[in-house]
C-alpha cells in the first residue's frame, strides 16, 4: 500500500481472489448442463407433478434452478465495490 492510498478511502484494499476460487463458483454451472444433458434419463411419463408429466416439470425445475445458480455465482464472483 501506497502512502497515497493510505489516505485515500476510496482506494479498494482488498486482494483478488485466487483464481481457483472463481473455477471453483464456475463448475456450479456445469449441474444443469449435466442434469439437461441426457433426454433419455428423464424422458418418462411419471412420476407427475400437478398433472404434468416429469419430462417437463424437470426441465422447468432447471429453469428456476438455473436462475439460482446464476444468481449466486454472480453474486460469489462480482468485484466489492
Amino acid at each position: 500500500m501506497t502512502p497515497d492510498s493510505a489516505n485515500n478511502p476510496a482506494t479498494p484494499t482488498t486482494a483478488p481472489a485466487p483464481r481457483g476460487y472463481h473455477r471453483a463458483w464456475l463448475l456450479l454451472l456445469t449441474l444443469p448442463y449435466l442434469g439437461l444433458c441426457f433426454p433419455a434419463i428423464y424422458a418418462r411419463a411419471t412420476p407427475t407433478l400437478f398433472g404434468f408429466p416429469f419430462f417437463y416439470w424437470y426441465q422447468f425445475a432447471w429453469v428456476i434452478a438455473t436462475s439460482c445458480l446464476l444468481g449466486l455465482v454472480y453474486r460469489k464472483l462480482r468485484q466489492p465495490e
